[in-house]
Formats: C-alpha cells, sequence, structure tokens
C-alpha cells in the first residue's frame, strides 16, 4: 500500500452518483460492494475504490483516521 494512495482516500471526493461529494473514505460499505459485483471504473478513481473496498471489508477503516486529521 502506497502512503500517498491512502492519503487520497481521505481527500479525494466522489465525482458523480448517489455520493457525489462525499470522499471515498467515507463510502458505506454497500456501495463498494456494488462496485465490487458491477465493475470498478477505469482509471485511478476505479483503482481507489477497489482499495477502499478492500480496506472496509477487512475492517481496516480505522486506519486511514489519522490521515484525516492532517
Amino acid at each position: 500500500m502506497d502512503p500517498e494512495h491512502l492519503q487520497k482516500l481521505v481527500n479525494f471526493e466522489m465525482p458523480f452518483g448517489k455520493y457525489k461529494g462525499r470522499v471515498l473514505a467515507d463510502l458505506p460499505g454497500d456501495y463498494l460492494n456494488w462496485f465490487a459485483r458491477e465493475g470498478f471504473p477505469k482509471g485511478e478513481l476505479g483503482r481507489l475504490l477497489a482499495l477502499m473496498h478492500e480496506i472496509d471489508h477487512n475492517g481496516l477503516s480505522a486506519l486511514l483516521d489519522p490521515l484525516r486529521k492532517r
């Protein structure tokens, strides 16, 4: 895991859809699971969503808390 990618999860906003404007780290697990089933978008957004899905699925979301305070 690249620390830069983790930082992006707490800063990068969802650019479309129901959760437009919400940072990726705050997306609900059900929404991330939907992307995992249906397919992640191409490019950086898809890679970040896939990373956030893995973090959420494994119960590691608390690892992002220190990054939120920066």
